[in-house]
């Protein structure tokens, strides 16, 4: 495995489709970080203006078709795309709060203490206590590394990381082949694999971006039955750290109790809101031999069923990703257009 060193060269990569208005909130602090990164904005033809964005923005943009998207193999294909020494997978709808947010977060990767390191999510300013509550529960204000030792310790949570912002060292991921072509946690996989290695996981406290969602009951229930049918699938590769029971059981009462003090009134609803991801859960677990139909009905990703990806995996066949196109970076901004573009687009925290 090739170490990173501070010669490192680093890539982003952001996964989009219809993410326009989140692009001036997201990428200049990205662009302008002293890191020198290749920005890299994969986008799966949507059509309001995302890729024009992009580029506006001073990123690179690659473009493939809707049919391709994979959460899992795309990200791989856009890693290896790129080919740098250091690859870090955001969201769009993550904004940093810091102008060295990115130099923070691949510290543990360039100091050698980790192969994964991943950033600290804080819900964004008009978050209810429903978005907020998880952000709190698995971010928490201290950085600290993980090893598969610490199981223990951690139990499932010893794998946890996402891919709204982490970075992966790519010659650690090329020892596990990459990520994998999955419904959804292709970043808990990958972790997974490369804690069985012998690797550490950094979770950086001082590297923080603003990302939560507000889900109805309905999307409750469908991400938790997404969630339950690949934990299932991967049982074999998640089972070292035991079972997602107690984890659950412990955000429970810490949920109800966080509800309690905050708005009490809100309890009925939060009772719903959990009864409706245990069942998702629950029937994704069990639904792991299910017709495609029924798992298609029930998923929160319903593209994801008749996906070419997804369709090369059933099948046992390859695939190669079409690009639709490619544009690379037509000019570099000068450091005092940098600084003037972060200060006109993004709030950020001093």
């Amino acid at each position: 495995m090739k170490k990173a060193s501070s010669t490192s060269t680093v890539g982003v990569i952001v996964i989009t489709h219809n993410a326009k208005r989140h692009l001036k909130h997201c990428l200049p602090p990205i662009l302008n970080s002293p890191l020198n990164p290749r920005v890299l904005v994969v986008n799966s033809s949507s059509q309001d203006g995302t890729v024009e964005e992009a580029q506006r923005l001073g990123a690179e943009t690659l473009v493939i078709p809707r049919r391709q998207f994979n959460h899992g193999a795309t990200r791989e294909f856009a890693r290896k795309f790129l080919g740098t020494d250091i690859v870090v997978m955001i969201t769009p709808d993550a904004y940093p709060t810091h102008k060295n947010m990115l130099e923070k977060l691949v510290q543990p990767i360039l100091e050698q203490k980790a192969v994964v390191s991943y950033a600290r999510q804080i819900p964004h300013d008009n978050a209810d206590l429903f978005e907020a509550f998880p952000r709190y529960f698995n971010y928490p204000d201290k950085s600290h590394l993980r090893g598969i030792e610490d199981v223990s310790r951690y139990g499932v949570y010893v794998y946890f990381c996402s891919n709204s912002c982490a970075a992966y060292l790519n010659s650690a991921l090329d020892e596990i082949g990459g990520f994998r072509p999955t419904l959804t946690g292709e970043d808990t996989l990958a972790v997974a694999m490369l804690l069985r290695k012998g690797y550490k996981i950094a979770y950086v406290a001082d590297a923080v971006v603003k990302h939560s969602h507000r889900y109805t009951i309905v999307e409750e229930f469908r991400r938790y039955f997404d969630t339950g049918l690949y934990r299932r699938q991967y049982h074999d590769l998640l089972e070292f750290a035991g079972m997602d029971e107690q984890r659950g059981m412990n955000y429970l009462k810490e949920f109800l109790k966080f509800v309690l003090d905050e708005n009490p009134a809100q309890l009925p609803y939060a009772i719903i809101q959990t009864m409706a991801k245990w069942l998702g859960y629950k029937i994704g677990r069990y639904a792991i031999h299910a017709p495609d139909w029924f798992k298609k009905r029930l998923s929160n990703q319903d593209f994801y069923w008749t996906s070419e990806i997804y369709q090369c995996v059933k099948n046992n066949k390859k695939w190669q990703y079409e690009i639709v196109s490619y544009t690379p970076v037509r000019k570099e901004l000068k450091p005092a257009e940098a600084e003037s573009k972060i200060e006109s687009e993004i709030e950020l925290v001093p």
